[in-house]
């Protein structure tokens, strides 16, 4: 969490109870789609009373399902992340661009913005599937093991950047993997220089991908734009001299409407 925000938690305007009900809600995962009071009370750390309070809350609100003490998410939380989209439906807008950028290049194009330490995809247009996840808007992935997060990480104030890689803290998810922060240090100064990134095969063998950030009408990297490929079908050097002239074209096009969608709402 950055600093401001953690000053913002300890202040008397923050509700702790909405932090804890949201908490509660993200403790559900694929790995445990449905949780009873007491396993919901070990990964979030809070007692069991304040848990079964919150499943109470959430359950009369429509946000979870249960039966025999076991609680499972309903589809109304899909609501939240639709808030989002809905309201920042200028991802929308950037569709038909990556899709022409998918039928130029005939490789999967997504839109991705910065969470924190991940990065949540908010627009895709996939081809063929070459990850063994299945990725969707709303998906998450480590930012230091992505294109696009490093691109994103690479544009962060330097006091943020530099608080991240004090932090910094990665499990090593291919032998390409970059876990040393003063490595993550370097390779984020020159994806700054040259405004864009690569990863081979970091976050899964198998798959290449290569990014470049999205500008917002104040000039900051506001999300980033990627073209990912299987390794096997497609080098890097490709990828680089015929993808990445492609990619910062779409880049650039996104970012002209991004900056007149914001800046007519003087956001």
């Amino acid at each position: 969490m950055k600093k401001e925000r953690k000053d913002f938690a300890e202040s008397r305007d923050f509700i702790k109870s909405l932090e804890k009900g949201l908490t509660v809600l993200k403790a559900f995962s694929a790995e445990q789609p449905i949780l009873s009071v007491s396993e919901a009370a070990d990964l979030t750390g809070y007692s069991r009373p304040t848990v079964r309070r919150i499943f109470i809350t959430l359950h009369t609100l429509g946000y979870v399902n249960e039966k025999n003490g076991r609680y499972v998410l309903t589809a109304r939380v899909l609501s939240l992340g639709y808030s989002y989209l809905s309201s920042q439906n200028i991802w929308n807008v950037a569709m038909p661009y990556i899709e022409e950028l998918v039928k130029q290049t005939q490789e999967s194009s997504s839109i991705s913005v910065l969470d924190y330490d991940e990065v949540v995809y908010v627009a895709r247009v996939p081809t063929e599937r070459i990850m063994t996840i299945s990725l969707n808007v709303g998906s998450r992935l480590p930012a230091y093991a992505t294109s696009m997060g490093k691109v994103l990480l690479a544009y962060l104030p330097e006091t943020e950047k530099e608080a991240y890689l004090n932090h910094f803290s990665a499990e090593k998810l291919t032998p390409n993997t970059k876990i040393d922060p003063d490595e993550l240090r370097k390779e984020l100064n020159v994806i700054k220089e040259q405004g864009w990134s690569f990863a081979n095969e970091e976050l899964e063998e198998g798959v290449r991908s290569i990014a470049v950030p999205i500008y917002n009408n104040r000039n900051e990297a506001y999300a980033a734009v990627n073209c990912s490929a299987n390794a096997s079908r497609v080098s890097g050097k490709h990828m680089k001299e015929k993808y990445l002239p492609l990619l910062k074209s779409t880049a650039n096009r996104i970012s002209q409407d991004l900056t007149a969608y914001q800046s007519s709402f003087n956001l």
